[in-house]
């Protein structure tokens, strides 16, 4: 378990629990992971989220669609520990020319690319998820 880089952490396990097909991922939660989580939620990409904030950890209920096969199709961690990315405004990604989206923070907190681009901020890419 990565203790160094909680974004990747979270990404793959989402990853593994769907290429699984399980019902829900369970792992440690932070504001940043939890932000992250909302705007999954917010998108359509995962069905809910519950936070024990006494045990500080986090179970993700995961889609699927009618046939069983993952909302989620990828997830790619853009900004690492040991090289950050960082985007204005303008250079905000389109994932998959709309069919994804890119997950930032920024001043305002943890935003999808569009709602960014909306209150005109960039910062830091951390992922795309189509």
């Amino acid at each position: 378990m990565s203790h160094h880089d909680p974004v990747s952490d979270l990404l793959t396990r989402i990853r593994n629990s769907k290429d699984a097909k399980h019902r829900f991922v369970d792992l440690y939660s932070s504001k940043l992971l939890v932000g992250i989580v909302k705007v999954l939620k917010e998108q359509g990409f995962i069905d809910n989220f519950i936070v024990d904030d006494e045990k500080k950890k986090m179970r993700i209920f995961l889609k699927y669609s009618g046939n069983r096969s993952p909302v989620i199709n990828g997830l790619k961690r853009v900004s690492k520990p040991g090289l950050r990315r960082f985007v204005n405004v303008k250079q905000i990604p389109k994932v998959f020319s709309g069919f994804g989206i890119a997950i930032l923070s920024t001043p305002k907190g943890i935003l999808d690319g569009e709602k960014a681009r909306k209150e005109r901020v960039g910062g830091e890419l951390l992922c795309n998820i189509w």
